[in-house]
């Protein structure tokens, strides 16, 4: 898991890491397939629209949104032909205004692309607008959230014997385990703990009773871990 630059928000929520989410719709018989990628970074937003343009290298648009960072810092948006803020700007507001919970909009490292096959009917200015919004909506309704979480790490060593059995305590406990590295005569096990001086404390009370006071924690540094949405 690799550290990201400091941000303010301490968490945020965007697409589970793994494989492309497809979803498509058809309005007045175009068809909208709509393909949402998790993207760390525009590079990664970019080649999504590019291999897109290969794979249905027949449709007519191949339009697209990404909202990028924690911070939601880096917002783009693209019609691909489509009339001036038909397609782009109204599948990038589907993302930014998307409740992850009720009343908190914090979608982000998202790109999505909608490519459409014109299906011979206008649809007009407003039905673009409504089209687009609504393809990337209806994809999210049905993909894969996760909470992304800037945690503290912190280390637990322990004698090398010991260490199986204190991991499979700390996630009974309900701790979020970040690796464990094994030494010659002991284990170096790692929590990620949410970044607030209590929850620390409180993780080290935690370990010194299980372990009869002969571990205790040390922070480290922080990490993004992805949790349950």
């Amino acid at each position: 898991m690799a550290e990201q630059e400091e941000s303010r928000a301490t968490a945020y929520t965007t697409l589970a890491d793994g494989e492309d989410f497809r979803h498509e719709l058809e309005i007045k018989r175009s068809r909208f397939i709509t393909v949402l990628r998790r993207s760390p970074n525009e590079d990664a937003a970019r080649s999504l629209v590019t291999e897109l343009r290969k794979e249905f290298h027949d449709a007519g648009h191949h339009c697209s949104a990404f909202v990028l960072g924690p911070d939601r810092d880096v917002q783009r948006s693209s019609d691909d032909g489509e009339p001036s803020g038909t397609a782009g700007i109204p599948m990038l507001e589907a993302l930014i205004k998307r409740e992850t919970q009720p009343g908190v909009t914090d979608l982000s490292d998202i790109s999505a692309v909608v490519v459409r096959y014109f299906g011979g009917i206008l649809l007009g200015a407003g039905g673009l607008v409504r089209a687009y919004s609504e393809s990337v909506s209806a994809a999210l309704d049905s993909a894969p959230l996760v909470q992304r979480r800037r945690l503290r790490i912190c280390a637990i060593p322990v004698a090398r014997h010991a260490a199986g059995r204190l991991e499979n305590d700390l996630r009974s406990a309900g701790f979020v385990m970040a690796g464990t590295s094994y030494e010659s005569s002991r284990a170096v096990l790692r929590l990620a703990i949410a970044d607030d001086a209590q929850e620390i404390l409180n993780a080290g009370e935690r370990v010194a009773a299980m372990t009869a006071g002969s571990s205790e924690i040390h922070t480290e540094g922080t990490e993004w871990v992805d949790l349950p949405a």
